[in-house]
């Protein structure tokens, strides 16, 4: 009788498992803390996207504190911002490097054409400094990179 070993397909699943991680909806786990609730108090920042820049790029929060992030492309092609640590996206942007045009619908990240606004609401439950990104690629690497420190 000859047995069936799963082994390699348990690993393909697990190495796959981290750049699928971005498609998974419901109760998820977020490094840089969780969806807001739009109906509650948060702080507004507005944040300005343009060519390889966010404006501001670097803000303080307080650890529990919600924030209302009104984000607007004001660069003449398109960007995202993406809040996560650095290594999740560096890896999302190894991706994004193979899936240029991949559509983002996770609570914290988005996409935007040129001269269209969106808003995230976001609550820092994790103290730590983070990262919000623009994975199109090259835009990472020519420095649109911002930080998020929650004390």
């Amino acid at each position: 009788m000859k047995k069936t070993i799963k082994l390699p397909i348990a690993l393909v699943a697990l190495s796959i498992a981290p750049a699928l991680a971005h498609e998974h909806h419901g109760h998820e786990s977020f490094s840089a803390g969780e969806p807001g609730d739009p109906k509650k108090p948060a702080r507004t920042i507005e944040i300005a996207l343009s060519e390889m820049a966010y404006e501001p790029s670097n803000i303080t929060v307080k650890r529990g504190e919600q924030i209302r992030f009104v984000l607007r492309n004001v660069g003449k092609e398109d960007h995202e911002f993406l809040l996560a640590t650095t290594r999740e996206n560096l890896a999302h942007a190894e991706m994004m490097k193979k899936h240029p045009h991949m559509e983002h619908d996770d609570p914290n990240g988005v996409r935007l054409a040129p001269n269209k606004t969106a808003e995230i609401v976001w609550k820092f439950t994790r103290a730590g400094t983070f990262e919000f990104s623009c994975l199109i690629p090259d835009h990472r690497d020519y420095g649109m990179v911002g930080h998020v420190t929650v004390k």
